[in-house]
């Protein structure tokens, strides 16, 4: 029996709490994803975290390349939205819980990382009300069935924190089949005109994996994405593992889901390869 179970702060909420409907949603999600095929293997993934009514079909477009799929280990990273500490959290003891069950930790992975780099520690508030790692687990369930995973929530995104953080994970895992997941949103509460473009900026810095151009972007306020860091050590983790291709593969904003245009958010899945 595992201990230290982080309990879901978000089932029946940002997802179902049913397992039997949560598990249904999903396998519909795919169900309505397009058929994309990649010639190489799946490095890493940017997913966005919102509810899954608002951003579930976009995360499905991800995921659904890699269903059945085996890693040895998941690595998800995501910004800190609630907890205001420095550095990185790692959650290395126990497990996540969801409707659909536990995701255990991989305990030496996790430590492994921890070890790499000063900043990089455990910091039990940031894990307790985030949801923009948990958000992805029950996606990663039912696409890889059982899997290990180490969360990461990033209290500091920028680049000092994200190269120290990318070099630790490509360190510490040493040629083991990793997938890594950055968990980012793009732009808030623009009009739809606005958020588009600003996403933009997001997609070219995606589509070419220039993780430290895209935190270049956001530091001098020229794009948004709450979760820049997540999605720019994504990149930097997964050209070191050898992915020398991108696929963008959907992009869209509140506003097409809702109707209301005035103030949305973006959100956007890609994938990093090696062809």
């Amino acid at each position: 029996m595992l201990k230290d179970i982080r309990k879901s702060v978000i089932a029946g909420t940002w997802y179902p709490g049913s397992p039997k409907v949560l598990q249904a949603e999903i396998e519909d999600f795919f169900l309505h994803a397009p058929d994309v095929r990649v010639d190489g293997s799946a490095r890493g993934l940017v997913v966005p975290h919102a509810g899954y009514v608002y951003s579930g079909e976009i995360a499905a477009t991800a995921y659904k390349i890699i269903k059945s799929q085996t890693f040895e280990a998941v690595l998800v990273l995501g910004p800190s939205h609630k907890a205001l500490f420095r550095g990185v959290s790692i959650y290395d003891r126990g497990g996540y819980e969801t409707p659909l069950g536990i995701v255990p930790v991989d305990v030496t992975l996790a430590n492994d990382i921890m070890a790499q780099s000063e900043i990089i520690s455990y910091v039990p508030a940031a894990h307790y009300e985030e949801h923009s790692v948990e958000i992805q687990l029950p996606f990663l369930q039912v696409a890889l069935g059982k899997f290990n995973f180490v969360p990461l929530v990033m209290g500091e995104q920028d680049v000092r924190t994200c190269k120290k953080l990318a070099e630790s994970i490509v360190n510490a895992i040493s040629g083991r089949n990793i997938l890594i997941v950055g968990s980012s949103d793009l732009s808030h509460f623009h009009s739809y005109e606005k958020a588009v473009k600003l996403d933009s900026l997001v997609l070219k810095r995606i589509e070419s994996m220039d993780g430290f151009g895209l935190l270049e972007d956001l530091e001098k306020n020229l794009s948004e994405a709450c979760g820049g860091g997540p999605a720019a050590v994504t990149m930097m983790v997964s050209k070191k593992l050898g992915a020398n291709r991108a696929k963008l593969l959907k992009y869209a904003n509140s506003g097409d889901v809702t109707g209301d245009r005035r103030s949305v958010v973006g959100y956007a899945s890609a994938i990093f390869y090696n062809s």
